[in-house]
């Protein structure tokens, strides 16, 4: 398929996991790529892989909790490819511990929060604005299975995903009749180095990724790729009358 031929295509978190692979389909689709990551090291890499692939790609570093760093990326994109038609908010981190709520460091809680939640909120606006200079766009958040259901040990996680989801709502609401979609992604146990990190950091063993598979109707970890799928068909018209969805990407976790 060429469902993004001459389409500009933004990705946060562009380096690792969802992000990247989320690149790479947009890539092999024919798209113009704007990449953005805090890993300039990685997110060159994934630059130079979309290059000798024969795309149109820019990368630049962004900490999308920081509002410059968003507006300029915006501002980069629109002054390396003129427009805006499809964002992917994938940027965002993971708890470093697990820990009840009233004795979770509360340090942390706020990073999380202005990362997972206000970061998304920074490149949410700056998508929307830009889209309403355009005519329209389409526009996927990622947030995750905890942004469903409650996740005991680590509530900040579990809150800013619940934002995300909110904020998506709303903001499909407020957008639709200007040919604005907005949609959220919601991954159970995807096998992405965030993920995996998370998972030794909080001293999970064998065992317990094992039960991260059992959950899953599938009892195995999704891949990457199988969740850019579903991010590119929510970009695609392919889903022209769809917006405002939470979409679980679970194995049958909620069926």
């Amino acid at each position: 398929m060429n469902r993004f031929h001459h389409k500009v295509c933004l990705v946060t978190g562009a380096a690792s996991g969802i992000g990247n692979a989320t690149a790479v389909a947009f890539a092999a689709e024919g798209a113009k790529l704007i990449l953005a990551d805090v890993n300039e090291a990685a997110g060159k890499g994934i630059e130079q892989q979309i290059l000798e692939m024969g795309n149109e790609v820019i990368f630049v570093t962004c900490n999308i909790a920081r509002k410059e760093d968003v507006e300029n990326l915006i501002n980069t994109a629109i002054q390396t490819f003129g427009s805006l038609d499809c964002a992917v908010n994938c940027a965002g981190i993971a708890g470093k511990h697990s820990a009840l709520l009233h004795e979770y460091p509360e340090e942390d809680w706020m990073h999380m929060m202005q990362v997972n939640l206000f970061g998304t909120y920074f490149c949410l606006k700056a998508e929307i604005t830009q889209m309403l200079n355009n005519g329209g766009g389409s526009i996927v958040n990622v947030a995750s299975a905890a942004g469903l259901v409650a996740q005991p040990g680590n509530s900040p996680y579990a809150t800013s995903k619940f934002g995300v989801v909110g904020l998506t709502r709303t903001a499909a609401k407020e957008y639709a009749t200007h040919n604005i979609r907005i949609n959220a992604i919601c991954p159970t146990a995807i096998e992405t180095p965030m993920i995996m990190d998370g998972r030794r950091k909080l001293a999970y063993d064998s065992e317990a990724l094992e039960a991260a598979k059992n959950f899953q109707a599938m009892k195995r970890m999704g891949q990457p790729e199988e969740v850019a799928d579903v991010i590119l068909w929510l970009c695609s018209e392919q889903s022209s009358f769809i917006t405002g969805h939470a979409m679980p990407v679970d194995g049958g976790a909620f069926a």
